[in-house]
């Protein structure tokens, strides 16, 4: 492994005294924006990411409720944040073009507590994915960007549905559930946004595993995702054709020699635009790993682990592929630049957040 905890650990401490962010006007010629989510603060933060990695805060939504998972339209015109306080909702956002600040357009009733929320590719339908209810949902989404009621469908799932999110081509939806061990299968009807098991239904993990998050590579061959409850992350290829996945690899997610009695946590993962590198946080160890990925085989090397944030929960790369955004639960954020030809973090700046940051998304304004 090239980038190590020890490596890395003298240089995060030149970063401890984090930045307090102060609301700002937006840079001239501002390109790229980053909407970070607070659960106990209750806001999403909307920041500047400028050119040598440094964010600024141009804007501070209250959303009134504790808000956790965000998601944007395709065209990046609009932004939805799941409300998982009671009543259970979801907001719908429009997006400035020129600042990328947020305008609250209608809240509309959500069929139970979401832990994840995503747009089909279209932008017509947003799914959400109930950890607590056991099921996943479909909403449609209208003309002027929000969220329509009721629900074209509620589907049970297995226990603990974490994630729900169609292909890249739009035919085919999958949700993990993280206490069933195993990512649930379906067709999907973009014309009408009707959903249907496939066959088979769904692909197992390893007992235990806990899926959780999940990518498809930019040539749609692989899928990976991250197993909360065991510190890994398993590769699985793709068949486009039927919209079926098969395990092929497990990878960990945690330092090496790790050792607790705590329960693991690994949380998100992303891919760099280029489809080089992945990248997944493990909350227990605070760590953030790296893999290279074979352009052949889709296989994963390893290549990093360095401490992060706190709880590392969430964290996004930028379009680029220049930048990547960490953020805990109980710390703030970390902006690392990505080296292109190694895959190595490089830490930048630090800063002090809301409360409980734990959902990050990076867009490129028109």
């Amino acid at each position: 492994m090239n980038q190590t905890n020890s490596s890395t650990a003298s240089r995060i401490a030149t970063l401890a005294a984090a930045s307090a962010l102060t609301l700002a006007a937006a840079p001239a010629g501002a390109a790229t924006v980053a909407y970070v989510s607070h659960a106990d603060s209750q806001d999403i933060y909307v920041l500047q990411l400028n050119a040598d990695g440094s964010v600024n805060l141009i804007d501070k939504v209250d959303t009134g409720s504790t808000v956790m998972p965000l998601a944007i339209s395709p065209d990046h015109k609009f932004l939805y944040a799941s409300l998982r306080g009671q009543p259970y909702s979801v907001v719908s956002y429009a997006i400035d073009p020129a600042s990328g600040k947020l305008k609250a357009l209608a809240k509309a009733p959500l069929a139970d507590n979401m832990a994840n929320i995503a747009t089909d590719k279209t932008g017509r339908y947003l799914f959400g994915a109930s950890y607590t209810g056991n099921r996943i949902s479909v909403n449609a989404i209208g003309a002027d960007g929000t969220v329509q009621t009721p629900p074209l469908a509620v589907i049970p799932t297995g226990k603990n549905a974490h994630s729900a999110q169609v292909d890249p081509d739009n035919g085919f939806l999958f949700a993990s559930n993280l206490g069933s061990d195993v990512i649930m299968q379906f067709r999907f009807d973009a014309a009408t946004g009707k959903v249907a098991p496939n066959d088979p239904p769904s692909v197992a993990t390893k007992a235990g595993a806990g899926p959780r998050h999940f990518v498809f590579s930019s040539d749609k061959r692989f899928v990976y995702s991250t197993n909360e409850l065991d510190g890994t992350v398993n590769t699985y290829g793709y068949d486009a054709k039927t919209g079926t996945l098969k395990l092929q690899a497990t990878d960990s997610a945690l330092p090496e020699g790790f050792k607790t009695s705590e329960q693991l946590a690994t949380a998100d993962l992303h891919l760099t635009p280029d489809g080089h590198f992945l990248y997944a946080t493990e909350r227990t160890s605070n760590t953030l790993s790296g893999y290279r990925v074979d352009a052949v085989s889709g296989r994963l090397e390893r290549i990093l682990n360095i401490p992060t944030e706190t709880q590392p929960r969430g964290f996004n790369i930028d379009p680029q592929g220049r930048y990547l955004l960490a953020v805990g639960q109980k710390a703030g954020l970390t902006s690392y630049a990505i080296d292109r030809d190694s895959g190595a973090l490089k830490p930048l700046f630090r800063y002090t957040l809301g409360r409980n940051p734990n959902w990050v998304e990076i867009i490129d304004l028109p």
